[in-house]
């Protein structure tokens, strides 16, 4: 019976042995990568003086109370920092899996539409099977997405990740993805630290980054407030208002205001048809619009009445104009920002989606008459090209010196998700060992052969040339039809006419483009050009 057992056990060790997952690959060539998130885009725990642990950002499931009791904050000009109103908890973001788990899922406990609370989800798994290890070559910085890009406790804390990720990885430089706002955080440190970025810093690739702001996405939200999540689960998750009161009090919100400085191709305004009566009650409809400097104004008078009730006591929650002073200031620091010699910089921008840019309220039929009904009315948007949150010319203009600008199209946070952009990316990480990758058209051109040759005949100048490459991509033919077709054949010429001081000269080219098959094309170039009188 015991030798029965024996075998038994070992018959079933064998199976699990066969049922284990295979070790994921590493390459231990690759240098460290850390992923920084945008405005809400960490996950938030409120901590309270006993210890006690919860999470407030995001919790799908009874958020609203506690966003409101542990999240709501009063910003405290001296120190720059937005200050819980519970004045018991502490607000922190977990290290759990080196920075990964605060930025990776923001809801874990989800299991129907997850999908809508992730972040760098997709981004991480994807980057573990190009070889990244959590912990060795991939780190996350999760932070308090409330206070200033500038505030001077996240900037020590991202000091301090950079130094941790490069002696564990032995002294390699590190890579930087940033997507949205974390791309202000970045630009901020490296303006105001700019030494330590040249010493820890090899690459920075900013994806779908405000650099000139989010107009009309951030003056909706400061009069109407914001949905993180769309769909069904609004219904579960914390209210555009309660949302609202959190923003009015968060510099990094007035950070993403319209740069007032930058030279806008159309200048973003907000808007609203207003019902005038003149000493005499006739009355008059006029569309009035106002730039970004201006609209000031207006955002304080229309939140000028704005309150919260808290713990039973009314407190006032107007348009901050300290936040405001502030947050020029933080402008001034990232418009003096230079990528540090040595570090490279790769701008990703999202494309082909409508994008709030001037915001208008009201309507010639339906005009308001008093400003502060605003905040109770639907906003209507003029739109310009972009992610749908950020303008394309807001996040093509970096100020900065790039390697390359790319444009993705793409939704602002589900380009997080784009097999475009892994490709890109793992381009630029040097993770594909692919230097015939072209980033702007997604596809790879592989050289096969080249010939040139020249020679004189009977006074003539003959050049001849031909070459061969094939293209690689990840779409297949849409039909059988396409993929057994004959080859496609099309010339070109062209010739200029000599004068006394240069020689006439023609030149033909033909080129044959094969049917693709299994992801490669083949093209043949063939070219010949004479020239006279040479």
């Amino acid at each position: 019976m015991a030798v029965l057992l024996e075998d038994l056990v070992r018959a079933i060790e064998l199976w699990l042995k066969l049922l284990k997952k295979p070790e994921p690959y590493v390459d231990p060539n690759l240098d460290p990568v850390l992923l920084v998130p945008g405005i809400a885009g960490s996950i938030l725990k409120a901590v309270d003086d006993k210890g006690k642990e919860e999470r407030v950002w995001v919790r799908i499931f009874g958020s609203d109370r506690e966003f409101c009791t542990k999240l709501w904050s009063k910003f405290d000009p001296q120190s720059g920092k937005s200050v819980s109103l519970d004045q018991k908890t502490n607000i922190v973001v977990p290290e759990d899996r080196d920075g990964l788990y605060a930025i990776d899922v923001l809801d874990p406990d989800m299991i129907i539409g997850r999908d809508g609370v992730n972040y760098f989800h997709d981004m991480i798994v994807e980057m573990t099977k190009w070889g990244y290890q959590e912990g060795k070559t991939l780190f996350g910085f999760g932070y308090d997405f409330r206070q200033s890009n500038r505030f001077k406790e996240t900037l020590e804390q991202f000091a301090a990740k950079l130094e941790l990720m490069f002696t564990a990885a032995g002294g390699k430089k590190i890579n930087i993805i940033s997507h949205s706002m974390g791309g202000l955080l970045v630009k901020c440190f490296m303006s105001l630290h700019s030494d330590l970025f040249e010493r820890y810093v090899k690459n920075w690739i900013a994806i779908a980054a405000p650099f000139q702001g989010a107009p009309g996405y951030v003056t909706s939200s400061f009069l109407n407030g914001m949905s993180f999540v769309e769909g069904w689960q609004q219904n579960f998750f914390v209210s555009k208002w309660h949302m609202h009161q959190l923003l009015i009090e968060c510099p990094s919100l007035y950070e993403l205001m319209a740069c007032p400085d930058f030279s806008w191709e159309h200048v973003p305004l907000l808007q609203f048809w207003k019902e005038n009566l003149d000493v005499d009650g006739n009355s008059s409809i006029l569309l009035e619009s106002y730039s970004p400097v201006e609209a000031v104004s207006v955002l304080t008078q229309a939140l000028s009445v704005n309150k919260i009730n808290y713990d039973g006591a009314d407190i006032p929650l107007p348009f901050n104009l300290e936040i405001l002073k502030w947050a020029n200031e933080t402008k001034k620091v990232l418009s003096r920002a230079k990528v540090p010699p040595g570090v490279k910089f790769y701008n990703i921008y999202g494309t082909n989606l409508d994008t709030p840019h001037t915001v208008c309220y009201g309507s010639e039929d339906a005009p308001i008459t008093d400003i502060r009904e605003i905040p109770l009315l639907l906003a209507n948007y003029v739109c310009v090209d972009g992610d749908g949150t950020v303008p394309m010319e807001s996040a093509k203009a970096d100020g900065l010196d790039a390697v390359a600008r790319v444009g993705v199209p793409g939704e602002h946070r589900g380009i997080l998700c784009d097999r475009h952009v892994f490709r890109i990316v793992k381009h630029w990480l040097k993770a594909d060992h692919d230097p015939f990758y072209n980033p702007i058209n997604d596809y790879v051109i592989l050289p096969t052969s080249f010939e040139i040759e020249s020679h004189q005949e009977k006074g003539l100048q003959v050049t001849s040339l031909k070459e061969e490459w094939e293209i690689l991509t990840a779409d297949e033919a849409e039909d059988d039809t396409f993929a057994n077709s004959k080859p496609m054949v099309g010339s070109i010429a062209v010739s200029h006419k000599g004068d006394d001081q240069s020689p006439s000269e023609t030149a033909r080219a033909t080129l044959t483009i094969h049917p693709q098959s299994e992801g490669k094309q083949h093209i043949e170039l063939n070219a010949v050009g004479v020239s006279a009188g040479a």
